[in-house]
C-alpha cells in the first residue's frame, strides 16, 4: 500500500510518522508513506503520474488542495462543501475527500469534552481548511462566525455555510486556520485572548499563535492525527471493492 503526502512545503510534516504508525497498527507490513514536494501548478500532473506509478492514496497539503480538484473523477460531500481536497484515493477513479473539518471537530470535542452543537465558534481565515471546518460546524449545528482579511470572501462563506461575520460579542471558541506569523488586528487579537478555548490548525514549531497572543492555545497536533486517521480509513474503505482497484 503506497501512500504519500504532496504539497509545498512538506519537510516539516508529521504526516509520514503518523501514517507509518497507522500502517503498523493495521498490520500492513508492505506499506509505505512518502513526503513529496510538489510546487503550485504541478499538482494535477503529479497526481496522475503517481496513480500510474502504483500509489493507492495521497494526502494533499498547501498549496494544492484546490488545484487537484480538477484531477478528481469523484468528490464526496465533504470535498464538495469545502471545494478542496486533502485526501485522494487512486483507483480506477481518482476519488477526493476532505478530512480537515472532521479532524478539527474531533480534536475540539475531545478538548472541551462535549459535542460542538450550539457552541459559538469563530473561524479565522477563509481558505480551504477554514471551509472544511465551517462545513463541519454547519453539519453539527454549531453557531459559526468568520473573520478574514477579504470582506468579499467572508460574505461568501457566511452565505454558503449559514455563518455570520465576526460579532461584537466575540465567540467563546476560536479556531485559527491562518498561516504562521500572520498579525491579527489589535481588536481581533483581544477577542481571541478572551476566548475560553483557542485552537491553531498549525502544529509543532509552525504554531506561533500562543507566543503572539500570550495565552494558552491548543496546537493542531490532535487535529492532524484525527484527520490522518480519517484519511487512512477512507483509503482502506475504498481499497475494499475489487472493482475499484486499478489492476
Amino acid at each position: 500500500m503506497r501512500l504519500a503526502l504532496i504539497g509545498d512545503p512538506v519537510a516539516h510534516s508529521a504526516s509520514p510518522a503518523i501514517h507509518r504508525m497507522l500502517l503498523r497498527e493495521a498490520g500492513i507490513d508492505d506499506g509505505s508513506y512518502d513526503a513529496i514536494r510538489v510546487p503550485r501548478g504541478n499538482g494535477i500532473a503529479v497526481v496522475r503520474r503517481m496513480r500510474i506509478d502504483g500509489y493507492a492514496g495521497l494526502n494533499v497539503t498547501t498549496p494544492l488542495k484546490e488545484e487537484v480538484l480538477a484531477a478528481c473523477d469523484y468528490l464526496d460531500a465533504e470535498a464538495e462543501m469545502a471545494q478542496a481536497v486533502n485526501t485522494l484515493f487512486l483507483g480506477r477513479q481518482i476519488r477526493g475527500t476532505n478530512t480537515d473539518g472532521v479532524g478539527a471537530r474531533m480534536a475540539l470535542e475531545a478538548a472541551i469534552d462535549e459535542p460542538i452543537a450550539l457552541k459559538r465558534i469563530g473561524v479565522l481565515g477563509t481558505g480551504p481548511t477554514a471551509r472544511a471546518i465551517l462545513a463541519q460546524l454547519h453539519e453539527n449545528d454549531a453557531y459559526a462566525f468568520v473573520w478574514g482579511r477579504d470582506d468579499r470572501k467572508v460574505r461568501a462563506l457566511c452565505e454558503r455555510f449559514e455563518a455570520d461575520a465576526w460579532p461584537e460579542n466575540p465567540p467563546e471558541i476560536v479556531l485559527s486556520t491562518l498561516p504562521p506569523g500572520v498579525l491579527l488586528p489589535d481588536a481581533l487579537a483581544e477577542d481571541v485572548r478572551r476566548a475560553d478555548v483557542v485552537m491553531d490548525a498549525n502544529y509543532g514549531d509552525r504554531s506561533t499563535l500562543e507566543r503572539r497572543l500570550q495565552r494558552q492555545v491548543l496546537r493542531g497536533d490532535a487535529m492532524l492525527e484525527a484527520q490522518a486517521r480519517a484519511s487512512f480509513e477512507y483509503w482502506l474503505a475504498n481499497l475494499g471493492p475489487a472493482a475499484d482497484r486499478l489492476d
